[in-house]
């Protein structure tokens, strides 16, 4: 069974955290994925623009939410940072592998629904819309 295909087990408190050994037979199959302090996974996605990167947060966002675990996400200007731990547990479970890897199956290029164009932009248009109305 691939890692990402495998059900994140919510965990309770005091529960064990991965050893270093655990760890290194798990990284392999995480592309990109790196170990800090033995706390928490990190990685970071590069997108061609803002939308790109918004538009792949938000499928991650519906793959955390379907997992019941939740990443820590940075979103900037192309690009995506996320950090992955078990909060109850103050380290990393195989739940941890098992989102990274889910993250991962998404891809790094993901589909843009607008064409690659922004839904909106300042100056588009008639030049009446204002903030409110394009949400």
């Amino acid at each position: 069974m691939e890692l990402s295909d495998e059900r994140c087990v919510p965990c309770r408190d005091g529960a064990p955290t991965l050893t270093s050994e655990e760890l290194d037979d798990l990284l392999p199959s995480l592309s990109g994925w790196r170990v800090v302090d033995h706390h928490h996974l990190h990685k970071v996605w590069s997108f061609p623009d803002f939308q790109s990167a918004l538009n792949w947060l938000n499928r991650a966002g519906a793959v955390c939410e379907a997992a019941g675990h939740h990443a820590n996400f940075c979103l900037g200007w192309g690009r995506v940072e996320a950090a992955i731990r078990t909060h109850d547990v103050d380290g990393l479970t195989r739940a941890d592998a098992d989102l990274a890897a889910k993250l991962d199956a998404i891809g790094e290029t993901p589909t843009n629904p607008y064409g690659g164009y922004a839904a909106a932009s300042p100056g588009s248009g008639s030049g009446s819309e204002t903030l409110s109305s394009m949400m």
